[in-house]
């Protein structure tokens, strides 16, 4: 029988697994929106609303989803979210007009927006606050790791089956996973009473949360940096079909290859973050936010497919240090019981971006032609917001009060 202090792990993957499926099913419309939209006859902005509306049930559920895990506890919530998803992902396979399949995708995002925030609060019961960036970035690795999978996948499955099909069996994998979550998931009864913490005993209220500057400055900084990630993986297979001239295949290989890249920044960037002193850590993702922006520049004027993929990895390798150092602050700077409303309430401004932004590029590639330039502009200065939200974090004073009295 596996002992009880070893069953984080058994938490954890299972977290990952969830999560896995979470970004596959939000990944593979990026493919599929391109029979999608041949199907359903749709121009540019069109598929940007598309791609929006699911962002739009997913933000307006990362609150309440931090805050019903906080009251009922991760375990019922997250059950309850891949279920709905599931369900959702199966009825996105079902669509049969525009108005259709905006409203599935965004009872889809409503379905899938709990999951996140209920996930940090797991982490935080179930793991030592030193351990807290490395558990995060193993499972927010999975993004990455479904970035690499889904265009193979994706552009592969494409090819042989239909892409109602597609979301028929990642509907029925997402109810075998709903199984196992009942059986398997466990809370996490007691917290270790020596495990030492920044946090007094006095516990903040989510109004106090939201009314602290920091949970702001990472709000922004989320906004900012999941803009850039998101109209990366929104418009980067279209872009690569109808300004670069690649056929499904190659577009499939080449997305890969940033994906993996991001995979070995999110397993570094947690281990480093849990290595790294108070303070040095901000001020290196403001840095690397500066370089986002630079290397976003590159790409835009990027003289052929080869260096852009390059330039695009390495944006991605940036991208994996700030989101981990990001999603992990609330859980190593706040009290446990308030984890799950304040990285909803971060993670909200995450979904903003991702409602406004696929959105907003279809918009401006519509308007300007077909270019991308002013779809690249909008990216590199959300890279540069980003670093100055990151370089003027500065810890809440329940922190700083806790710190001086450990002096």
């Amino acid at each position: 029988m596996l002992a009880r202090s070893n069953w984080k792990y058994v938490i954890l993957f299972l977290l990952f697994l969830g999560w896995s499926l979470g970004n596959l099913d939000r990944f593979i419309i990026n493919y599929a929106i391109l029979d999608i939209s041949k199907d359903l006859h749709l121009n540019a902005s069109s598929t940007g609303i598309i791609l929006s509306s699911f962002f739009a049930g997913y933000a307006l559920m990362q609150i309440p989803g931090g805050w019903l895990a906080d009251r009922f506890g991760f375990k019922k919530v997250i059950t309850i979210a891949v279920l709905l998803w599931s369900l959702f992902t199966v009825f996105t396979g079902m669509a049969w007009s525009f108005a259709s399949i905006i409203i599935i995708r965004f009872l889809f995002g409503l379905g899938e927006g709990s999951y996140f925030p209920s996930a940090s609060k797991g982490i935080a019961g179930w793991f030592p606050q030193q351990e807290r960036s490395r558990a995060m970035s193993f499972l927010l690795s999975s993004g990455t790791i479904m970035g690499v999978v889904t265009p193979i996948l994706a552009t592969q499955l494409m090819q042989t089956i239909s892409w109602r099909s597609i979301f028929y069996i990642i509907g029925a994998i997402g109810l075998v996973i709903t199984v196992l979550f009942v059986f398997l998931l466990k809370e996490k009864q007691l917290r270790e009473k020596t495990e030492t913490s920044a946090i007094p005993a006095k516990q903040m209220t989510l109004k106090e949360i939201i009314k602290t500057p920091m949970i702001w400055n990472l709000f922004i900084a989320y906004f900012s940096i999941y803009a850039i990630n998101w109209g990366l993986m929104s418009w980067m297979p279209t872009y690569l079909a109808e300004v670069r001239h690649l056929n499904l295949t190659d577009i499939g290989f080449l997305s890969a290859i940033p994906a993996f890249v991001g995979i070995i920044g999110m397993f570094v960037s947690g281990f480093v973050l849990d290595k790294l002193p108070d303070g040095k850590d901000k001020t290196i993702a403001a840095v690397f936010g500066l370089l986002m922006g630079i290397f976003l520049c590159f790409m835009a004027i990027s003289p052929s497919v080869g260096m852009f993929i390059v330039f695009q990895s390495t944006v991605t390798l940036l991208f994996s240090f700030n989101v981990i150092l990001i999603a992990s602050a609330p859980l190593n700077m706040l009290p446990e019981s308030v984890v799950g409303s304040a990285n909803g309430f971060i993670n909200t401004g995450a979904q903003a971006a991702g409602v406004l932004t696929p959105m907003l590029i279809g918009f401006l590639v519509q308007s300007f032609g077909g270019s991308y330039n002013a779809a690249f502009a909008l990216l590199i200065i959300c890279a540069l917001v980003c670093a100055i939200s990151l370089f003027s974090i500065r810890p809440p004073k329940v922190v700083v009060d806790a710190q001086n009295a450990v002096k």
